[in-house]
């Protein structure tokens, strides 16, 4: 066994019910798929068709074929119709996964991001100058996602088609550099690598690491202030600004809020006075959700239609 193979198995560990492995036909997912197929347990697929390009029908189902091949129990294929953009082929992806779960009472999914993916992300989030927790990169576990192979390279993963006989199958998407993250991969990764060492995606992911650590410390923190204190003004004032806004955007999101961004925290934090004098304004401060929120002393308040929170 190789020792690429060997690490993709520990990455995934015992299962204690179904496993789906999510499955595109790529090098990276039909390894962790040859991996699952090594091991004791319940281990099914889940294959999403994009339906983006002509032809992804058919590379569905030859990467069900595989999968079945492999020994992987159900095999499911599922087709969602999506926008062109990133975010909208991620959000029909992610709802595909949760049909699956569903219909085979499977306790996670498995995700087949790798070290190299994890560097992208680590500069994707530099690029859109965002805080802690965007440079902590993807999590190895949220609820139930998990990504064995974050420890593991592209290369890793070929490999392990490669021994096993698997050919794999290069999406067409993955090669236009006018997304943003193609760009980083094909152009912006290897001329970094170049000039500053074959090292840099695992410093980066080094880097997603730490600072994981560092942001789930600062939400557990905020998350015991926000418990104790709610949003009182004063309390917010006496924290570091990493917290309070933290604080903060727990409370919006609370109130039914949905993307508090980094605009839409600073101007929470102006509206408590937290790191400058507070606005001259009492607010609504607009968040999306139809959520608003206020300065009411001793509190921030937020309001939707109907109700209104200060905790």
């Amino acid at each position: 066994m190789s020792q690429a193979l060997h690490r993709a198995r520990a990455g995934i560990g015992r299962s204690a019910g179904l496993s789906l492995v999510a499955v595109s036909g790529g090098a990276d997912s039909l390894a962790l798929a040859i991996a699952a197929g090594t091991l004791p347990g319940e281990f099914g697929a889940v294959i999403v068709d994009h339906q983006l390009q002509e032809g992804s029908a058919q590379a569905a189902e030859a990467a069900a074929g595989q999968c079945r091949a492999l020994g992987l129990d159900p095999v499911l294929v599922l087709s969602v119709e999506t926008g062109a953009d990133e975010a909208s082929a991620r959000a029909a992806r992610y709802g595909a996964f949760e049909q699956a779960a569903a219909e085979t009472g499977a306790v996670r999914i498995l995700l087949a991001h790798t070290r190299d993916d994890q560097a992208e992300q680590v500069l994707l989030g530099l690029l859109r100058g965002s805080g802690t927790r965007s440079l902590a990169g993807m999590p190895k576990v949220r609820g139930m996602y998990q990504r064995p192979l974050l420890e593991l390279t592209r290369q890793d993963t070929e490999e392990i088609c490669r021994r096993a006989g698997v050919e794999y199958w290069e999406d067409p998407s993955n090669l236009d550099t006018g997304y943003r993250r193609n760009l980083i991969r094909h152009r912006v990764l290897p001329f970094l690598r170049e000039e500053l060492g074959e090292h840099l995606p695992q410093a980066l992911a080094r880097t997603a690491g730490l600072a994981a650590a560092d942001a789930d410390a600062l939400d557990g923190w905020a998350q015991r202030e926000w418990q104790e204190h709610g949003t009182n003004i004063k309390a917010l004032r006496r924290l570091p600004g990493a917290v309070a806004s933290r604080v903060l955007r727990l409370a919006a999101v609370n109130a039914g809020a949905k993307n508090v961004g980094l605009e839409r925290t600073a101007a929470l934090c102006r509206l408590a006075g937290i790191g400058a004098p507070p606005s001259k304004s009492a607010g609504p401060v607009q968040l999306d959700g139809k959520i608003s929120a206020y300065r009411a002393a001793p509190v921030i308040v937020f309001t939707t239609t109907g109700i209104t929170r200060t905790d």
